[in-house]
């Protein structure tokens, strides 16, 4: 039954990800595409529409895939599946953190997860630049097709991130650069 299969899947996925969203990028890839939920390029536009609608990111994009495969019933078992983990974890965490917060075990396995947690964001970042610049969004292996407007919107974006950062002293408000990636992106990819 789908709906078993998404919550299943999706409980999966909050339950063996650590370090938020953009960590759980690589096993919802895995899992929406070898059971058939999303293509590659479908996943992509996932991942942007999650990144930019409100709430976290972990719940967009598991509704955005459970009502695609399946409807609102979809929707609503694949975000349940997702959230309960970690609703589980926070209520024995909550009972058991103050006997167990300063132990050095406890400190030493957190200290040992974040490196990892940065490794799986970068090899994300770095997948999807591949994919995006030189596979034309579509999976990597797939013909090679160099995309010059990504790679420009990218090094313009990121350019006007930096240059922003430098003259202002302050960091650009992320709303502001999703803003603005969206309408150079419209003006880029509009043009030819």
């Amino acid at each position: 039954m789908i709906y078993w299969e998404l919550f299943y899947t999706f409980f999966l996925i909050g339950l063996f990800t650590f370090g938020g969203g953009y960590a759980m990028i690589p096993m919802i890839e895995e899992q929406t595409i070898s059971r058939g939920w999303a293509t590659a390029s479908e996943l992509q536009d996932f991942i942007a529409i999650s990144e930019i609608t409100p709430g976290p990111f972990a719940i967009n994009i598991s509704t955005f895939i459970g009502s695609q495969t399946a409807g609102v019933l979809g929707a609503i078992c694949s975000t349940l599946g997702v959230i309960l983990p970690s609703f589980i974890i926070i209520l024995i965490v909550a009972f058991i953190l103050e006997k167990f917060i300063k132990n050095r075990w406890v400190e030493g396995a957190l200290d040992g997860v974040k490196p990892i947690v940065i490794a799986l964001i970068l090899s994300t970042a770095f997948f999807f630049f591949v994919q995006l610049v030189f596979f034309g969004g579509n999976s990597v292996g797939s013909d090679f097709s160099f995309d010059l407007k990504s790679l420009t919107l990218l090094i313009l974006l990121a350019g006007i991130y930096i240059l922003y950062n430098k003259t202002q002293k302050k960091r650009m408000n992320i709303i502001l650069l999703l803003v603005l990636a969206a309408i150079l992106g419209m003006l880029i990819y509009s043009v030819g």
